[in-house]
């Protein structure tokens, strides 16, 4: 394993999207709490604001709203912060969707989000970082990433390329001391998930959430998941036969 520096807030600031609810929020103030600058992200300027004033040190927040998918924006409201010594891209979004109601538009805008839009971000802040030779990236994913689940065909199909490429970053980066982290957490207690009508296993409030999260950052592990008792099978269940877990799935997951 390569064991990379993890920065401080002694070398610049910390950078969270999806900030304005959900584990963002909760991560933005853990990492304030700790003493960083946090530039906290989300198209809601609004709750950003609220957040800013939640935030009581001895770090600071400062909002910077802009909206992931616009790569130029993204970049423009980054120029006049930094230099960014960790970035958790948290930002993503959850539609369910299934193959009677699949929708090409719907699918989209999942993947562009999720997906594209962790790159626009990607491409706003590897140039500093590389040039520094230092610096944390933590992709925030999920476990619908690891094999496919039902009423999530864009959802899962998005968290598994971020899997894969957040997996090919970290071979291409850390031989400039940047460190990359995989975040793929099971059922957390979140807007997201309210708008589940099935079971959710092991559901997990946010603030705990988040404080598994930031204390995974100051880890060496590639892969940072939680809550461990439904993640960890689910890892397992990757290494299954197609048919067994077919199987499986279809006895344990509603349609």
């Amino acid at each position: 394993m390569t064991h990379l520096p993890t920065p401080t807030p002694a070398d610049g600031v910390a950078w969270v999207t999806g900030a304005s609810s959900g584990i963002g929020e909760h991560v933005a103030l853990a990492l304030a709490a700790e003493g960083w600058t946090v530039l906290a992200s989300a198209r809601r300027a609004e709750s950003l604001v609220a957040l800013s004033d939640r935030c009581h040190g001895p770090g600071r927040i400062i909002p910077v709203p802009l909206d992931i998918t616009d790569a130029d924006g993204v970049k423009t409201a980054l120029s006049a912060h930094g230099p960014i010594a960790l970035a958790v891209l948290n930002a993503g979004t959850y539609l369910p969707d299934a193959a009677k109601n699949l929708d090409p538009g719907t699918f989209a805008h999942t993947i562009n989000v999720n997906l594209v839009g962790t790159v626009n971000c990607l491409a706003a802040i590897l140039p500093g970082m590389i040039a520094r030779q230092r610096g944390q990236v933590a992709i925030v994913s999920s476990v619908a990433g690891y094999r496919g689940l039902p009423r999530s065909l864009a959802y899962g199909a998005s968290k598994a390329a971020l899997n894969n490429m957040t997996e090919s970053l970290k071979l291409d980066v850390e031989r400039y001391g940047i460190k990359v982290q995989l975040v793929c957490p099971g059922f957390i207690k979140t807007p997201l998930t309210d708008k589940n009508d099935f079971p959710m296993p092991f559901l997990m409030p946010v603030e705990k959430a988040a404080a598994r999260l930031v204390a995974g950052l100051k880890g060496n592990g590639f892969q940072i998941t939680f809550p461990r008792r439904f993640t960890w099978p689910l890892l397992l269940l990757r290494r299954f036969p197609d048919a067994l877990y077919f199987m499986l799935v279809r006895r344990t997951v509603p349609k």
